[in-house]
């Protein structure tokens, strides 16, 4: 609940923010559950205590894909890793549980095994539209992520093989996916606005210092080309998003090369020689696979 709700903010694709932002509510009610049963069979209430360091180790390994470009790593680690692990002890745990006097707990792990699957299989529907390029650095992710809960015994501390539970191909969403095929209109920015940002990336694309500074304001210029200095080579440009907050207009610039891709942020202000970029500033990177 918590790696999930601090990731929403971090995680710019829309589908994956969307599906984050569902399922952490789920997560809290599952907490809350737990928190509220364990007072009954003589537990500390609202007390969570890992296994041993090695389950620590684990979720700060799983916790630690925060940077920009890394929003795969963060789906991985949940929806391929920690959630179908969950999933499987929840059904073994069921399967274990006394039908006579533990009823209350066959509940609440009734209840969790389908929400884990419903978000299992989201988070796969998301997973494979977004890894694209990315599939071999999402491998190495995964091994090691699996590597760290094998050490640690899985979340309880005495599984050695940490078993994973993945629902069918055809696994019901519950409506959880939201915006797969989004993506931004460059339609919607100002024509002025649209031409100028049009010929500033045709400018970074060239490399030509010379014509990405005559969209710079001169108090800017020095900052702005030394974060286009720091782009990878590009061969392709498109308009990402744009936002507005009062006089500024943000615009997402993802640029494509043969050697990765980024995405830049330009603050752009209308000046009394038209539309100027202010700011910008790297938001995402990431090596080709």
């Amino acid at each position: 609940m918590r790696a999930l709700a601090g990731w929403i903010a971090l995680t710019p694709e829309l589908p994956a923010k969307l599906l984050l932002g569902r399922h952490v509510w789920d997560c809290a009610q599952h907490a809350d559950l737990w928190g509220r049963r364990l007072p009954e069979l003589r537990a500390a209430a609202q007390q969570s205590e890992p296994a041993n360091d090695g389950v620590v180790a684990f979720m700060d390994l799983l916790e630690s894909a925060e940077e920009p470009g890394r929003s795969v790593e963060r789906l991985i680690g949940v929806y391929r890793v920690l959630k179908p692990h969950l999933l499987a002890t929840y059904e073994a745990h069921l399967a274990a549980a006394n039908p006579v006097y533990e009823p209350p707990t066959r509940r609440i792990l009734a209840r969790c095994i389908a929400e884990e699957r419903r978000h299992v299989a989201g988070g796969r529907v998301v997973l494979e539209r977004l890894a694209g390029a990315a599939a071999g650095r999402a491998q190495a992710w995964e091994r090691g992520l699996l590597d760290a809960l094998a050490a640690a015994g899985g979340v309880t501390g005495d599984t050695p093989a940490p078993p994973r539970a993945f629902p069918a191909a055809d696994a019901d969403t519950g409506g959880d996916l939201v915006a797969l095929d989004s993506r931004f209109d460059p339609a919607v920015v100002a024509p002025d606005l649209r031409a100028a940002v049009e010929a500033h990336a045709g400018a970074i694309v060239a490399g030509d210092p010379g014509r990405m500074g005559a969209a710079v304001a001169d108090e800017a210029l020095d900052a702005v080309l030394a974060v286009y200095a720091s782009l990878p080579a590009s061969r392709a440009w498109e308009i990402a998003g744009q936002a507005k907050v009062g006089a500024y207009r943000f615009i997402k610039l993802r640029l494509l090369g043969p050697a990765g891709r980024a995405v830049v942020q330009q603050q752009w202000r209308r000046l009394d020689a038209g539309w100027r970029v202010v700011e910008a500033e790297v938001v995402a990177s990431a090596p080709t696979a």
